[in-house]
């Protein structure tokens, strides 16, 4: 379909795609067996100026939007989801600072992100705290002019590799959600360390980590907005991300079906190619239309959000729903498709099935997008 991209973000576009097949496809299946964080592809990707597509101008970036990002994102996921979320992440943990940072903030951090020599992370998650992000325990305690952290996060996206953390934590217990607030924590700060590195199901280049905060102390200058906004910025930082989440969703289940195509016209039985199949040729046709509905949706929801700037919870989340289920569904599908050869790691689409799995439960489950979407309704109904 046409979607009405102008030149340069078609040129986004072509940079992404060529990024992915010259560079990310030749090592993909070696990345992701040896868990090999992509390093020398976020010096590509910074180099072509894709890190910062979404950060303001005058803060070393593109000055575009959430929609360009999520243009990068697709076409990164459609050849290596894992390695794409090296930017993702890193846009999930800038938009804290975009969101709640001051100009100071912004003109110290958001500079060396846009031009890729730095990445971000964000950090909210802990073992007792994961769907119920009011459950956090990790404290930042006033100390003069300093706060002092304590706490664990984990499954922590960029952990270890990232120099920018976006950290949610505890300011005042005694008021509940109010009482989190937002900070930003640079790598190597005393008292702040790294724990384990988690062995994945999918995404195995992305590095997934726990973070350890002991007796960590920052300058009250990292503080982000004023002290109780943390979960509101967590949260506005959700509508603006979820989208990234569903465009490397998208991203695997368009890659799954372009590899579905070559392998069903290049493969032949009984003298016939796999795919003049009538009954094959549906299931192609129920997977790209599903595909195409992801994709419309998601760019929809995107342009909205960089239209209007006013809160897109509901949208995100049904995008972020949608796309993810699809995911998951032409990811199966075309690995049933390739019969016995699916299930071998000679093949791509094995690998896009187990990431694809990722994109249902992080940055908030499906469950949870059910929640914010019904919740949404509810209200919209209440206030007619």
């Amino acid at each position: 379909m046409d979607y009405g991209l102008t030149q340069e973000q078609k040129q986004i576009v072509e940079t992404s795609r060529s990024i992915a097949h010259e560079h990310i496809k030749p090592v993909r299946q070696r990345y992701d067996a040896e868990e090999i964080f992509p390093w020398d592809i976020v010096k590509i990707l910074g180099d072509a100026g894709l890190f910062g597509v979404y950060i303001p101008k005058e803060y070393g970036g593109r000055g575009m939007g959430v929609f360009e990002l999520v243009l990068v994102v697709e076409e990164l996921s459609k050849v290596d989801a894992g390695i794409a979320l090296c930017l993702a992440g890193t846009a999930l943990g800038a938009y804290p600072i975009l969101l709640g940072g001051n100009d100071e903030q912004k003109a110290r951090w958001l500079p060396p992100l846009a031009r890729g020599e730095k990445l971000a992370a964000f950090a909210l998650t802990e073992a007792e705290a994961g769907s119920d992000a009011t459950a956090i325990q990790t404290s930042a305690d006033e100390d003069g002019d300093s706060y002092v952290l304590n706490g664990t996060k984990c499954f922590i996206t960029n952990g270890g590799e990232a120099d920018i953390y976006s950290v949610m934590a505890v300011t005042d217990k005694r008021k509940g959600a109010r009482g989190i607030s937002a900070f930003v924590v640079e790598k190597g700060t005393p008292g702040f360390e790294f724990g384990k590195k988690e062995n994945k199901m999918g995404i195995r280049a992305s590095s997934t980590r726990e973070l350890i905060f002991n007796d960590c102390r920052i300058p009250k200058t990292n503080l982000l907005s004023r002290e109780g906004m943390g979960l509101i910025l967590a949260l506005k930082t959700f509508d603006a991300t979820r989208p990234g989440v569903a465009a490397q969703a998208l991203g695997i289940a368009a890659g799954a079906l372009d590899e579905a195509l070559a392998y069903l016209t290049t493969t032949s039985a009984n003298g016939e190619t796999l795919a003049s199949s009538q009954l094959v040729q549906h299931i192609l046709a129920d997977l790209a239309t599903e595909v195409e509905a992801a994709r419309a949706l998601l760019y929809a929801t995107s342009r909205m959000i960089d239209a209007t700037g006013s809160r897109t919870t509901k949208e995100s989340a049904m995008t972020k729903l949608y796309a993810s289920d699809v995911a998951m569904k032409v990811t199966s599908t075309v690995v049933r498709l390739f019969g016995p050869r699916g299930c071998l790691s000679d093949y791509p689409v094995e690998k896009m099935m187990r990431d694809a799995k990722i994109t249902q439960i992080y940055e908030g489950t499906n469950q949870i997008q059910r929640n914010e979407i019904a919740l949404a309704l509810i209200k919209e109904a209440a206030s007619k």
